[in-house]
């Protein structure tokens, strides 16, 4: 338990800097943002309690408004993810459930599974993201381009760092 809790305060602090400190400052063009941060809510466990997902969401989004000097909009966006993460687990939930313990990655679940639950949960939160941004109907069609584009920019760096830092423990 204190185990998974240090685990996830380093995650959550890398996740942060790793944003604001690296991601921030690269320029990829107007239609391209990755979010990287939001591998946090995605990878927390499967028995976080719905209000601690909320809670947590609100916390990683505040954090990060205050480093990209937005009033809200990541925070909304990250209650929002968090908010839709249990309805999209049980989509996915497999027929014996999910093991207690468990974190939803590829290394435990497979690439098919992972992708389709993180890309539903990363494409809601650029969603919300950019039109909460934008605030108005009269540019759907490039803000749609530009949530589209940077969700699977974001998948690409969630996908890759699943394999560069995420290991399956060792069967003793």
């Amino acid at each position: 338990m204190i185990n998974t809790i240090l685990r996830n305060i380093i995650r959550f602090i890398v996740l942060v800097l790793v944003q604001v400190l690296v991601i921030k400052n690269i320029e990829l063009g107007i239609f391209i943002n990755p979010f990287i941060y939001v591998l946090f809510i995605l990878l927390l466990p499967f028995e976080t309690p719905k209000w601690m997902l909320l809670l947590i969401g609100l916390f990683l989004g505040l954090t990060i408004d205050m480093f990209y000097d937005t009033i809200g909009m990541h925070a909304t966006a990250c209650v929002f993810m968090s908010f839709l993460r249990p309805s999209v687990l049980n989509w996915f939930s497999p027929r014996e459930g999910y093991e207690y313990g468990m974190h939803p990655t590829i290394q435990y679940l497979g690439i098919p599974w992972f992708l389709s639950y993180s890309a539903i949960l990363v494409f809601s939160h650029h969603l919300i993201l950019f039109f909460v941004e934008i605030f108005r109907f009269s540019e759907t069609p490039s803000t749609l381009l530009r949530v589209l584009i940077s969700s699977l920019f974001t998948l690409l760096l969630i996908v890759v760092s699943q394999f560069l830092f995420n290991r399956k423990k060792e069967e003793e």
